[in-house]
């Protein structure tokens, strides 16, 4: 026993701050939903509102000082155990804690869920939401939809329709279909919840750090949970179609199935698409050849067709919901770093009297680079795979590289697509972080972003990116031309030792390199 006034026992002290971190967290989370009660996106709560705007109403002091302390007490717990929990369990309890306060709050950080509750009844009442806005479908609660959305088509896929429409058929009112919604969430975070412990074994990571850092995140919390967003029914979808994958590769019904879960993920939101190239590395079994990968990840291929089309015509929609993709980025934020650059070059034309009109052009090209990453991204973990087959006698845990490579692959062309994408939003942060915490040891470069991007929002909706557009776009702008200079830089040092050897390409990889 400590004597009183000695110093506490290093176990005691190591014990001391997952405590800490827990409660902290906890009672962040009460704030926000505090904060969420006073001035979250009520459905009528004003729309357009500024920081100003909101400091200025009576409870705008006291709601904007709970949102930003909640947020930082959050953020700050979650970071200080990024590198894992106590235990898996322990992260999942702490999680599960710090959503208890959030599923009785009103949505925050984002009026989206109002457009999803929208688009449910468009399709519940005989209209195609692919072919006109919610405003011109006549919705009863266009009011509480965010302006830019009313008149913009669907952009969700046709599995996430049909779950909408079923909410607003089962909740009897804007109130029960917003619970439903909220539930229907909630369903897709347990699922991945769930397929987190086998990913992390089949990674061969810590659970207790996956699920942390997956799980805890203050953007999972706040915009899966509170916010409601379809994303957790994605991000659910994604991970359980791997596991299948990952657990029976070679096998054409398990192959099949994983890929029909995949398939729906994409019809939920098209962005899944981009991990099915990779859970077809995934897929093969034995040597890496090209004609196993056309074996095995064929199989993953018929699955997601099957889902595509099965889900197309169960909707009675066809393929309009692809259509609808091109109006996802009628929002423009400098948040989207290709945006960013666009209104950069924009304010340099402003100055010698032009008008460049450069965004649409930056978002393209950023598009274009996007393709040629992911093909890049892809045939790297194709060599690294197919160098297995040449050093398996001299690397141990070579079944957890298998696996690790394709997720760690996966994991980078979700950030790739995030990155740059012409639209970002807060939760598109939590595309990647799953997959890159089953698979980097070194992880600050991907939470220090996440734990950025829980700021940017207000409880109401309200997007800082909105006020804070030149000097947000000229910062982003910079940023980026400092980690090219950077890469640039370290690349260069790198090239100046020595090669390594295929064996210690390998080894860098299992170390989350």
């Amino acid at each position: 026993m400590t004597a009183p006034g000695a110093a506490p026992t290093p176990s005691a002290a190591a014990s001391a701050g997952p405590r800490v971190a827990r409660y902290a967290g906890l009672a962040g989370a009460v704030l926000l939903t505090i904060a969420g009660r006073a001035g979250g996106a009520l459905p009528d709560a004003p729309l357009g509102a500024t920081p100003a705007s909101i400091w200025r109403s009576p409870d705008g002091p006291a709601t904007l000082t709970c949102w930003l302390v909640g947020t930082a007490l959050l953020v700050g717990a979650w970071w200080s155990l990024r590198a894992g929990a106590p235990s898996g369990r322990w992260a999942y309890a702490t999680a599960g804690l710090w959503t208890l306060p959030l599923l009785v709050a009103p949505p925050l950080g984002s009026r989206d869920v109002y457009s999803y509750a929208c688009q449910g009844w468009t399709y519940a009442h005989g209209v195609d939401p692919y072919a006109v806005g919610v405003a011109a479908a006549g919705c009863p609660w266009l009011d509480s939809v965010a302006p830019i959305w009313r008149d913009t088509p669907a952009p969700y896929g046709p599995v996430f329709v049909l779950l909408a429409a079923l909410a607003v058929s089962l909740g009897g009112g804007l109130t029960g279909t917003i619970v439903l919604l909220r539930v229907i969430a909630v369903a897709g975070l347990l699922l991945a919840a769930l397929c987190l412990p086998g990913l992390a074994r089949a990674a061969g990571v810590p659970t207790r750090r996956a699920a942390w850092l997956a799980l805890a995140a203050p953007l999972v919390g706040v915009h899966l949970v509170a916010g409601a967003h379809n994303d957790a029914v994605m991000l659910g979808l994604l991970l359980c179609g791997l596991l299948v994958v990952l657990r029976r590769p070679g096998r054409p019904v398990a192959l099949l199935l994983g890929g029909v879960l995949l398939g729906l993920a994409v019809t939920v939101k098209a962005s899944a698409v981009v991990v099915v190239p990779f859970a077809a590395l995934a897929a093969v079994h034995g040597r890496y050849t090209v004609r196993a990968l056309l074996r095995d990840g064929g199989w993953v291929a018929r699955g997601l067709l099957a889902a595509l089309l099965g889900t197309s015509a169960l909707s009675g929609l066809g393929f309009g919901w692809v259509a609808g993709l091109t109006r996802s980025g009628d929002s423009e934020q400098w948040t989207s770093p290709p945006t960013a650059v666009g209104f950069v070059v924009d304010y340099a034309g402003a100055l010698l009297g032009r008008k460049p009109d450069a965004v649409p052009v930056t978002r393209a090209a950023a598009l274009l680079l996007l393709a040629g990453v992911l093909v890049v991204l892809w045939w790297r973990a194709w060599r690294a795979l197919r160098g297995l087959n040449e050093v398996r006698h001299r690397v141990t845990r070579i079944e957890a590289l298998r696996p690790r490579a394709a997720l760690y692959g996966a994991g980078l062309a979700l950030a790739a697509t995030v990155v740059l994408s012409p639209v970002f939003h807060p939760w598109y942060a939590t595309w990647p972080l799953a997959l890159l915490a089953l698979t980097t040891t070194r992880t600050t470069w991907f939470v220090l972003p996440a734990a950025a991007a829980a700021f940017l929002a207000l409880p109401d909706g309200t997007n800082l990116a909105r006020v804070t557009k030149a000097p947000g776009a000229l910062a982003m702008t910079a940023l980026l031309l400092f980690l090219l200079y950077a890469s640039r830089h370290g690349r260069a040092s790198r090239a100046a030792r020595t090669q390594p050897t295929s064996g210690a390409r390998l080894d860098d990889h299992e170390a989350g390199g």
